[in-house]
């Protein structure tokens, strides 16, 4: 099935895309504590010194946005402050303000790039994934394929068009694209050339359209409102680490919760909590899982409920349904401690500062995921992580570039021979020849890929 699938998929291109801005994973260095194993506890550092000195507050009288008197508002409720995890919630996704609400933040003239935007040779390896997974489930009907986060919608036009010449599997599918922006939802619906269906609702919440390729298109604003009863395949690339993330710091009275509170001079800054909080819970949750040495020099860590939670409402959604899911992101496989930043146009600026105008995200703590499924269901498996190079190579993305060199012009060539780089590389492209400030980065060896697939799949591709 997957060499069938790459030799029908050759003749299949969009054109190439060629972006020198610097890919969203590169805002972080990592500083392992050991170097034996990944698997042991990691501190990220950030290493600032090639991209961008953030600058100190700015404590010069200014206009509040409306989000921060929103915040502020919120704190002088509460009369006292916020958690880190629900400041990040606010920025990101406040339904007036949030940072992905009203904008399109991707690519080069956006705040970041990712992999979709890269090269159309990911999205085409991400649906032979699906494809091969979709065989081992037995070529079933009515299947849901589920895209969390779908930024522009990128990679899902890329998989059906690299997907159109297999017309049973096509013919199957319901995509549904769970995306809280009404601004990128409407990237997503021009991207994926769709045509809305007579007598479809205008609730961005509930939209239903058929793309280019007949297959039918629904918007939702939560996983919760994707349809149950068939088997599901869902794709969740670069979006759990979008979601917020509670820091906890050593004190001489122990574990404290960072949080978000107003200073004297109306600047927000960070406090610590003088008691346990509610996340406190989801930390000795996540210091059960992890071995004494992993945890035992670290000053700071960091959890993620929501992540936890997604991961159980994911694998509760597989448990009954059948199917699997696909995890693509850039972390580590064991404890996380401070690795949340913001960036803005490419480069990095104070988490604190002009809230809703950055992007936050954190590293991926996937032992966290293994572990939440794990205790969620008896009748999933989890495979991997394994490294986004290791992956997309064993799906045959080689013979991929191959084929799309074969008739391209030079200009296409470079910008393919980059995109490739970035996909699987490690570091500094060493062929390239262009300005410094454009040398493709690899994120290959950076961002790692994981499946949660129901039992009855058996073993997914390429992880076995």
């Amino acid at each position: 099935m997957l060499r069938q699938v790459l030799r029908q998929c050759y003749s299949l291109h969009r054109p190439a895309v060629n972006v020198y801005a610097v890919p969203r994973f590169y805002r972080r260095r990592l500083c392992s504590s050991s170097s034996s194993s990944e698997s042991t506890a990691a501190t990220i550092s950030i290493d600032r010194s090639s991209l961008y000195n953030p600058p100190e507050h700015s404590h010069h009288p200014t206009s509040d946005s409306e989000l921060v008197k929103h915040l502020k508002g919120i704190i002088k409720f509460r009369g006292g402050p916020i958690s880190l995890g629900e400041y990040m919630s606010e920025v990101l996704t406040n339904p007036k303000a949030g940072y992905y609400i009203n904008r399109d933040v991707f690519g080069a003239e956006g705040d970041f790039i990712t992999s979709p935007e890269v090269s159309q040779m990911f999205g085409e390896m991400v649906g032979v994934w699906v494809m091969c997974l979709w065989e081992q489930m037995g070529q079933p009907q009515g299947v849901n394929l589920v895209e969390l986060g779908p930024g522009r919608g990128t990679l899902m036009a890329d998989l059906l068009r690299g997907a159109s010449k297999f017309k049973n599997f096509i013919e199957s599918l319901h995509v549904h694209l769970v995306e809280c922006s009404p601004a990128l939802q409407k990237l997503q619906h021009q991207n994926l050339k769709c045509t809305d269906e007579e007598n479809a609702s205008q609730d961005t919440d509930t939209r239903t359209a058929r793309s280019l390729f007949g297959t039918p298109v629904s918007w939702h604003a939560t996983l919760e409102q994707v349809p149950s009863g068939s088997p599901t395949i869902i794709i969740a690339h670069e979006f759990f680490d979008a979601l917020p993330v509670h820091q906890f710091q050593k004190a001489s009275r122990g574990w404290c919760e960072k949080m978000v509170d107003v200073a004297e001079d109306s600047s927000f800054h960070f406090v610590l909590s003088p008691q346990p909080t509610p996340a406190t819970l989801y930390l000795l949750k996540r210091c059960k899982w992890a071995a004494p040495e992993e945890i035992a020099d670290l000053n700071q860590i960091e959890v993620s409920p929501q992540a936890m939670e997604l991961t159980q409402t994911i694998v509760d959604r597989i448990s009954s349904d059948g199917g699997g899911a696909l995890i693509i992101d850039y972390g580590l496989n064991g404890v996380i401690s401070d690795s949340l930043q913001a960036i803005r146009k490419h480069k990095f600026v104070n988490l604190l500062d002009n809230p809703g105008s950055a992007d936050l995200s954190a590293y991926v703590d996937f032992a966290s995921i293994r572990h939440s499924a794990e205790e969620a269901s008896g009748e999933v498996s989890v495979h991997g992580p394994i490294t986004q190079s290791e992956f997309l190579g064993l799906l045959g993305i080689n013979f991929r570039v191959e084929a799309l060199l074969q008739n391209c012009t030079e200009e296409q060539a470079e910008s393919l021979r980059t995109g490739y780089w970035r996909l699987v590389g490690d570091g500094e492209a060493s062929f390239w020849e262009g300005p410094d400030e454009g040398v493709p980065i690899g994120m290959g060896t950076r961002y790692k890929a994981m499946a949660i697939v129901n039992k009855k799949q058996g073993v997914p591709v390429p992880f076995q």
